[in-house]
């Protein structure tokens, strides 16, 4: 009865006992295994971390950058026509008056171009631009106005430019249009010319789509003019979303939670101190759990289920807890003592019968 009692009782979760009967053929459904971390399999786990980064898409096989300064559908352009001598836009002169040598400069309203990438000046019709540089344009512009001036200049910029623009949305303070310069920004200018992100950077996610590819990384991993800090191009799409890497902690420990890891990288050590340590009163030290699904060794073979054992009693331990990775959604768990539900069935006699001990040493007295 003292038995049953005992395994009825309340717990936190299994005993490290029942873990690993958890682990036998008869009961094992889905193939767990345990493993008893030491130097050697923290320095397999630290390499197998390192290849599996090395695995992670990047930005950087994205497809070159085109380059900038390029007129396109929708932008708006000023055009001034600098003339002298016999010109077209300066008026006429009276017969026989003498030359001027000053120059004339006709300004044209503000142009948009069409959908078809032409713009439509007067006196020279429709002329192609779009795909072309504003110097190309104004040579296109004086060919046009050769035969009907004598000596014509002309100048083109951009007024307002659409073509040459990226897209920042999500996670950042100010998501909109972004003009792309002759300074040939990088990824990470403008994400700071949008307010930078709204969390941490290793909480982000960066998702990149040019053209036909799309391509994500995580942005704590994108350092300064690497070549995942992409010179950016025309109408690409950056895209910040929120996604922290956490692992969940449950059993006899401080606190149960999920929590974040808020760094680049954390190690067991680090995630054990973060849940608090085994609660000292109802906690085996020496059965510290970490649920994990590994990739499997063969390319297409579903994900394995193992259980890292840790004894905290060792103090070699705590010198290999330091080096073994967490990863993402790792599951902490520290098993309660088995003592605790003897010591737990023993309070609840202790709560039955007390009150008639001291009825009778009262009625004794």
């Amino acid at each position: 009865m003292a038995v049953s009692g005992c395994a009825s009782l309340p717990t936190s979760g299994p005993t490290a006992h029942e873990v690993l009967r958890g682990t036998q053929d008869n009961r094992n459904a889905i193939g767990m295994r345990i493993v008893d971390i030491d130097s050697t399999i923290a320095a397999k786990a630290v390499q197998s971390s390192d290849m599996t980064t090395a695995r992670l898409a990047t930005l950087a096989p994205l497809s070159p950058n085109q380059s900038t300064g390029i007129v396109g559908v929708g932008d708006q352009l000023d055009i001034a026509v600098f003339e002298i001598g016999i010109t077209l836009f300066g008026g006429a002169r009276p017969v026989g008056s003498d030359f001027d040598p000053s120059s004339q400069v006709q300004r044209f309203p503000t142009v948009t171009v069409d959908e078809a990438g032409k713009i439509r000046l007067p006196y020279a019709g429709t002329i192609g631009v779009a795909g072309h540089t504003p110097s190309e344009i104004a040579v296109a512009i004086e060919r046009a106005y050769k035969a009907k001036s004598q000596n014509p200049q002309v100048l083109v910029t951009i007024h307002g430019n659409v073509s040459e623009t990226v897209f920042v949305s999500g996670d950042v303070r100010r998501s909109g249009r972004i003009e792309v310069t002759g300074q040939r920004e990088r990824l990470l200018d403008i994400i700071a010319n949008a307010g930078g992100t709204v969390a941490q950077t290793q909480d982000m996610v960066v998702r990149v789509t040019r053209g036909g590819e799309q391509v994500e990384e995580r942005l704590d991993r994108v350092r300064v003019g690497a070549p995942d800090d992409l010179v950016l191009t025309p109408g690409d799409r950056v895209e910040l979303i929120r996604r922290p890497q956490t692992f969940i902690v449950l059993g006899a420990t401080s606190r149960v939670a999920q929590i974040p890891f808020d760094q680049s990288d954390l190690t067991l050590a680090e995630a054990v101190a973060r849940a608090g340590g085994p609660n000292d009163a109802i906690a085996n030290p020496r059965a510290v759990f970490l649920f994990r699904y590994e990739a499997a060794p063969t390319a297409g073979q579903p994900a394995q289920p193992v259980i890292y054992r840790l004894d905290m009693i060792n103090p070699a331990s705590y010198f290999i807890a330091q080096r073994f990775p967490m990863h993402d959604k790792d599951v902490l768990y520290v098993s309660t003592a088995a003592v605790n539900r003897t010591a737990k069935f023993v309070a609840i006699i202790n709560q039955l019968f007390s009150p008639f001990v001291a009825a009778r040493t009262i009625s004794g007295n």
